[in-house]
Formats: C-alpha cells, structure tokens, sequence
C-alpha cells in the first residue's frame, strides 16, 4: 500500500473530502496522520510519502519540500489551479499532478446559466429598479430566452461545460476561444468566431478564459463600446479580465448595457467603489464556483484519480508543465 498525507486548509477539508471520498482514498493510501496545515508538516513525515492529498492551502511543492520527500510521485489537487502549488523543481523532479478544476467548472456553469437566462429576462435590471423606486419597474424590451444569441469566451471547462448546459435551451450560442478545437466545438453545438464578432452580437457574453498575460483586461472600452444594445456581459472567471475602468465609464454612459460580476480586480472591490451603486452592475461575491457541499465533486474526482494510478490507468484530469500558460 501507497504512503499519504492530508494537507490543506483545515477550514475547507471535509467539505472537499467527506466521507465517501476518505474512504475510497484510504483504500489505496496507508494516512497515520490527522490532516495538517503546511505549517504542521515536519521532515520526517515527508520521508516516505509516495501520495500527497491536497487542494485550497497546498504547500508549494518547492527544492526543500521535494528534497525531504523522495519517494513524492504523485499529487491529488482537489481545488482548481494549481499555480500557486507547483514549480519547476516539481516538474524536473517528474511529480505527476492531477486537479479538480473539471469538477469546479460544473457549478460555474450552473451559476452562468441562471445569470445568462435570467439576464435574457432582463431580472437583475428590474430588481433593482424596483429597489430603487421602491415601485414595480416598467417593463422594457426583453428578448426573453428564444433564440438569443450567448457569447461563451473561452472553451476550457467551464466554458464546455456552459455550452453543455445551454444546449438545453433554444438558443444560438457562440464563443471566441483561440485554442479551441473546431470538431469539438461542433460537437458542442457551437459556432466559433472572432472576439470582436462574438461582442458585436452575442445578447449575452458570459466570460470563462483563465487570467493569463495575454487576456489581463482582454475586455476594455472598445469591446464594451461595440456589445449590442441591451446587451449584458457576465464575468464569472477572473476580474482581471475586464478593464473595470473602461467597464464603469461605458456602462455610465451607455445605461442599456449591464454588468454582472461574480469576480472584480481586485477582489473585494475597494470600498466606495462604483460598482456597487451603479444602476446597470449587479456584484456577487465569487459564488459561482464550489461551496459547501459542492466541494464533495473535488474529492470524489480526486478519489477516482487514485484509483487510476494505482491500477496503471491513464489519468483524466492530469496537468502538464507545457499546457500551464492556458490555465487560470
């Protein structure tokens, strides 16, 4: 039987692994330990682990981590991304890594897809109006969610497992994702377009792109400029995407348009900022992604990881150094 350990963030870790995922990890893994925080871990519990069993709060797999576990040959992430975990001694070294982030982008997508029909309703915009008159607010000219068209922007996992959901609708959904794979995005049912195109004529664009040098503020005043009228953006990936200057300024001026965002930059937004009190903004605050319960999926996923490895499987969810620029 394999060594493991538990280390992660205490707050978080039994509603990752609960007791259905213990179980299933234990089966493969011999864990003499309680789960521990990073600041717990000594030397001599790093001699012999071949398994590490983490997720949010991971200690960074770095040269003295490494050189004090030897035997390290695999990682279960049971979070999403995983760089603020890895380097590139961990990579030499030929640790294998696998993440829940698959798992994470199921409630993403079901949080997209509230917000995407709810804005073809046109919801948010009558709430607060309403709030705001403290009367009924008028109706306005909504398309409803017939034949609307969806602008998903990026096809990683939530933006697949967005698609996947919309399909259930009668809409015409499109995306902009450079990486994409055509045969895969016809699968989908998805038409592939530029980004300009995707903002010039999506009712709806609902953000999934990892936050990477080339898409920080991807999103600025000329794509805002361009959205269709009544048309709502919704950013539940990273508020570093959007240019939330250029988002304020336009949407200050062109009060058809609305906002909402589950993610900002930075993250609270700072106090008095106007995010909170503009008309056409609605801020959630980052609930799109696993809570509570939800969090079981990370575990489960990671469970049926191990059992791969252990039985000389191929992995589904494992990461590779060279596909790590693309990811959040």
């Amino acid at each position: 039987m394999l060594n493991g350990l538990y280390v992660m963030d205490q707050n978080r870790f039994d509603d990752v692994y609960g007791p259905q995922a213990r179980a299933a990890i234990e089966r493969h893994l011999a864990i003499s330990s309680p789960p521990l925080t990073v600041d717990r871990i000594t030397p001599d519990m790093l001699a012999d682990l071949d398994v590490l069993v983490t997720g949010w709060g991971a200690p960074k797999l770095d040269a003295d981590l490494l050189a004090a576990a030897p035997k390290l040959s695999l990682v279960l992430y049971g979070a999403g991304s995983i760089k603020n975990m890895v380097t590139p001694e961990m990579w030499a070294r030929g640790v294998r890594v696998t993440s829940a982030a698959t798992a994470n982008a199921e409630p993403v997508a079901e949080f997209a897809l509230s917000q995407i029909l709810y804005a073809l309703k046109h919801g948010w915009r009558y709430v607060l109006a309403a709030r705001a008159a403290a009367a009924t607010a008028p109706r306005g000219h909504e398309i409803g969610a017939y034949d609307a068209t969806v602008g998903l922007v990026s096809l990683g996992a939530t933006g697949r497992a967005t698609a996947r959901l919309l399909a259930h609708h009668h809409l015409d959904v499109q995306a902009h994702d450079p990486y994409a794979d055509p045969a895969q995005a016809e699968e989908l049912g998805v038409r592939l377009v530029g980004l300009e195109e995707l903002f010039a004529t999506s009712d709806v664009v609902s953000l999934h792109s990892p936050l990477t040098p080339e898409t920080h503020r991807l999103v600025g005043a000329k794509l805002l400029e361009s959205m269709k009228t009544d048309a709502t953006l919704i950013n539940t990936a990273r508020g570093g995407l959007v240019d939330e200057t250029a988002l304020v300024d336009v949407l200050g001026r062109r009060t058809d348009l609305f906002a909402v965002l589950d993610v900002t930059d930075p993250e609270p937004p700072v106090a008095g900022s106007p995010l909170f009190t503009m008309p056409n903004i609605v801020v959630t605050p980052h609930v799109a992604g696993s809570l509570g319960h939800e969090r079981r999926r990370h575990g489960q996923a990671m469970a049926e990881e191990l059992a791969r490895y252990v039985a000389g499987e191929p992995l589904l969810y494992e990461l590779a150094e060279s596909a790590l620029a693309r990811r959040a």
